[in-house]
C-alpha cells in the first residue's frame, strides 16, 4: 500500500485544475469551473471542477467523476499505480515500492518492459543480413528508408512458431506473460507458440514514449493483411492512435486521420507529420474525444473505396458529435495517400488538404451519385435523404447555408424544404419526447444498472443507501455515531456495492483519513463515479446534521426490516407449497 500521506501530498502538489486545464479548457463559474467534458461528446459544457471542500471532478451529462487520480486513470487509460506514478513524475517526487506488486497479476509496468524488449527483437531482427532480408525488400518496394524505418521503430517477426517466444523466456517472461501481452498463443496440445510471423511490425507508441501495442502486416496478399494486439493491461484498440507521439507537435492546426499505418508513415516521410490513423479498428467516440485534445480540426484522408467510403461517413459523424471540424479529402487517381502522394507528389497533397469537403458536401456528393434526380421519384428520394442530414445539424446558420444549397442543386424551392427540414426536427423531438418518461422510469427503478446490480431488488432502501453513503463521504464522524444504541455495520446496507463503500470509508478513515482517491485501488472508473454523484448530491444540499443522519439510518434499517420480513415471508410460503406437493404426490402413490 502507498501510505495515505503520500498519496495527500502528492494529491496537493498536483492540484486537480492545474491538471485538468492541461487536457480541457475551463472557465470559473463562481468557486467552480466548467467545461466540455473528455469522456463524452458533447456540445454544451456539462463538466465541472469542484474546489471547495473536497476537490473533485463530475459530469452532469454521462456521471464521471472523481479526483485528480480518477481523472488521469480515466483520460491516460491507466490503472491505480500507474496513475499515481504519472503524478509523481509531474510533481517531482519518487514513490515508494508496492510490496504487493510481486504478488499481482501481470500488469501495466511489465506488460510495457516486456514490448520493449520485443520491440527490440523485432528491430534487430529487420536488419539483420539474413533474416530480415524479405521485409528490407518490401519496405524499398514501397519506397520507405532505412532512416523512416528507424524513426518508426519498424521490426520484423521472422516465419517461426517460437523465435520471439524462446527469446522473451531468455529474458525472464513466462508464458503466461506472453499471452496475457498478446505475443503468444497456446495451441490445443498445450503447446506455446508466435502470434506475429513473417510480418513487418509497427510498434504503438503512446505519448509519453511508452510502447504500449504492435500491429503485423504481411509482405505478401495473404490473409489476413493486418494483424493487431489485442487489448491488455497496457493498451486499449478505442483510446489510442498511431504516431500521435510524432502528431501532437505538429497538430495546433489540424491532423490528417488514415486507414493504415503505410499511409500514415508515407505522410510523414513526405512532411506531413500531423498524420495520425487508428490501430485495427474504426473510429470510435474515444478516438474523437482524444483528438479533440490536441485540435479542433480534421482532414480525412480514408481509402477512396466502398469501405473506405463508408468508414469516412461513420468517421464524420463521430468526430462532429465530440465538436471537431473534420473535413474529407477527394483524391481523384489514387487509391490512398501513399498512392496519391508517390503519383502526384506532396506538393499536390498538400492543396488537398485545404480543399476538403464538409460533412454536408460529403454526403450530399454521394446521395446525388445514387440518385438521378432527373427523374422524380430519385428526386423525392435524395430530398428526403437530404433533408434528413440537414435536420441533423445542430447550427440553425449551417442548417440555413445547407437548405439553400441543396434547393439549388436539386432545383426546388427553398423555402418548400426548409419546411421540410423543421418537419423533421419536430418529428425527432416529439419521438425523443415520448422515448424520455421510459427511460427516466428506468433509471430511477435501477433497470439494466450495471454499476450496481443490486439496486432494482429493492428500489427504496438502495436510494436510502446511496443518501447515507453520500452524507458519511461528507461527514466522516457519522461513521461512529451511535443510532438509538447502534453503530452502523456493513449489514445496514442492502447492495453490495454499498457495503463495499462503506467498508471503503471506514477503512479510509481508521488508516489515517479517507478522501475519493482511496478508491481508485479496488473499485472500477464507474463505481468510483456513482460515488462521487453519491457525495456531490449531499454536498448540494445545506442540511447535513446529526438530524438527518438519524433519520436517514432510521428510515434505512426500517425499510431493510420490511424487505428481510418480505423475503422470510416468500420462503415461508414456498415451504408450505412444497410440503403441499409432497403430501399430494404421496396420497397419488397410495392410490395406486
Amino acid at each position: 500500500m502507498i501510505p495515505h500521506s503520500i498519496i495527500e501530498d502528492l494529491k496537493h502538489r498536483c492540484d486537480i485544475v492545474d491538471v485538468i486545464s492541461s487536457y480541457v479548457p475551463l472557465k470559473r463559474a463562481g468557486s467552480n469551473l466548467h467545461g466540455l467534458c473528455p469522456f463524452h461528446s458533447e456540445r454544451s459544457p456539462s463538466f465541472t471542477v469542484f474546489t471547495n471542500g473536497e476537490p473533485h471532478f463530475y459530469c452532469f451529462g454521462c456521471g464521471a467523476g472523481g479526483d485528480v487520480i480518477s481523472f488521469v486513470m480515466r483520460i491516460e487509460n491507466l490503472d491505480y499505480r500507474s496513475a499515481l506514478e504519472f503524478l509523481a513524475k509531474r510533481a517531482g517526487i519518487t514513490l515508494p515500492d508496492d510490496e504487493r506488486d510481486e504478488k499481482r497479476e501481470v500488469g501495466r509496468k511489465r506488460i510495457l518492459e516486456m514490448n520493449l524488449c520485443a520491440a527490440r527483437f523485432f528491430r534487430d531482427c529487420l536488419f539483420d543480413d539474413k533474416i530480415g532480408a524479405p521485409a528490407r525488400a518490401y519496405l524499398e518496394k514501397r519506397k520507405l528508408s532505412t532512416t523512416v524505418a528507424r524513426r518508426f521503430g519498424l521490426g520484423y517477426a521472422p516465419q517461426s512458431f517460437n523465435s520471439l517466444r524462446d527469446h522473451l523466456r531468455r529474458n525472464g517472461y513466462t508464458d503466461e506473460e506472453m499471452i496475457t501481452g498478446y505475443f503468444c498463443a497456446r495451441s490445443e496440445k498445450g503447446n506455446v507458440y508466435d502470434i506475429f510471423r513473417g510480418r513487418l511490425m509497427f510498434p504503438l507508441i503512446d505519448v509519453t514514449g511508452n510502447i504500449i501495442a504492435f500491429g503485423g502486416r504481411v509482405l505478401d496478399d495473404s490473409k489476413p493483411k493486418y494483424l493487431n494486439s489485442s487489448d491488455t493491461p497496457a493498451f486499449k484498440k478505442s483510446r489510442n492512435l498511431f504516431a500521435l507521439n510524432f502528431a501532437k507537435a505538429h497538430a495546433e492546426k489540424r491532423l490528417i486521420l488514415c486507414e493504415g499505418y503505410m499511409d500514415v508513415i508515407t505522410l510523414h516521410a513526405a512532411g506531413f507529420e500531423n498524420a495520425v490513423a487508428t490501430l485495427g479498428t474504426a473510429i470510435t467516440p474515444e478516438h474523437a474525444r482524444i483528438i479533440r485534445k490536441y485540435t479542433e480540426n480534421v482532414v480525412l484522408a480514408y481509402d477512396s473505396d466502398g469501405a473506405g467510403q463508408t468508414a469516412t461517413n461513420k468517421a464524420l459523424r463521430i468526430l462532429s458529435e465530440a465538436g471537431v471540424d473534420a473535413r474529407v479529402i477527394k483524391m481523384d487517381g489514387a487509391k490512398d495517400p501513399d498512392e496519391y502522394i508517390k503519383t502526384f507528389g506532396a506538393k499536390k497533397f498538400a492543396s488537398l488538404l485545404d480543399e476538403g469537403r464538409t460533412r454536408f458536401d460529403f454526403k450530399l456528393d454521394n446521395i446525388l451519385a445514387e440518385h438521378d434526380i432527373s427523374v422524380p421519384e430519385q428526386k423525392i428520394k435524395a430530398a428526403a435523404l437530404i433533408t434528413a442530414e440537414i435536420s441533423n445539424v445542430y447550427s440553425g446558420v449551417e442548417r440555413e447555408i445547407y437548405t439553400a444549397k441543396a434547393a439549388s442543386v436539386l432545383g426546388l424551392d427553398v423555402k418548400s424544404l426548409q419546411s421540410d427540414v423543421e418537419s423533421a426536427i419536430r418529428r425527432r423531438a416529439r419521438n425523443e419526447k415520448k422515448e424520455r418518461p421510459g427511460e427516466l422510469y428506468r433509471v430511477g427503478m435501477g433497470i439494466s444498472d450495471r454499476v450496481n446490480p443490486d439496486f432494482a431488488k429493492h428500489t427504496k432502501a438502495a436510494r436510502l443507501e446511496e443518501t447515507l453513503l453520500g452524507l458519511l463521504m461528507l461527514r466522516k464522524e457519522y461513521l461512529k455515531r451511535d443510532v438509538r444504541g447502534t453503530a452502523l455495520t456493513a449489514a445496514d446496507f442492502p447492495t453490495e456495492l454499498g457495503r463495499r463503500l462503506y467498508e471503503a470509508i471506514l477503512a479510509g478513515e481508521e488508516a489515517g483519513g479517507f478522501d475519493l482517491g482511496l478508491l481508485s485501488e479496488s473499485f472500477t472508473q464507474q463505481e468510483v463515479s456513482r460515488a462521487v454523484s453519491m457525495l456531490h448530491r449531499r454536498q448540494q444540499l445545506t442540511d447535513n446534521g446529526p438530524r438527518i443522519f438519524e433519520e436517514i439510518v432510521l428510515a434505512l434499517r426500517n425499510e431493510n426490516e420490511k424487505n428481510r420480513k418480505k423475503t422470510d415471508g416468500d420462503d415461508f410460503l414456498y415451504h408450505i407449497q412444497k410440503k403441499r406437493d409432497e403430501l399430494k404426490n404421496d396420497a397419488s402413490r397410495s392410490d395406486t
